[in-house]
């Protein structure tokens, strides 16, 4: 992926400081760590959101979890599971 023409000079262009910048790509971090343990949950139940499973083990929510990432400290929302045999490689 070519990380310059990802983002378009006008949007780069919204963020006038260098904290706006900073909490944007915080918030981007944080969005794709949780999408990163939504897609592990789902290769651990081998299947995904909202599909049918005759499985015993199913989601069972959700728990915060406080991390620190380059971008600064984050909370994040780590999916569980019903019999809680579901260890995130990501986050431990």
């Amino acid at each position: 992926m070519n990380s310059e023409k990802f983002l378009a000079d006008d949007f780069l262009k919204q963020f006038k400081t260098g904290e706006e910048l900073t909490s944007f790509l915080k918030s981007i971090q944080k969005l794709g760590i949780e999408k990163i343990l939504e897609g592990e949950l789902d290769a651990h139940l081998d299947y995904n959101k909202y599909e049918q499973s005759n499985s015993s083990n199913t989601r069972n929510g959700h728990t915060s979890k406080k991390v620190k990432a380059s971008l600064g400290s984050s909370e994040i929302i780590v999916p569980r599971d019903r019999k809680a045999s579901f260890n995130p490689m990501l986050v431990p």
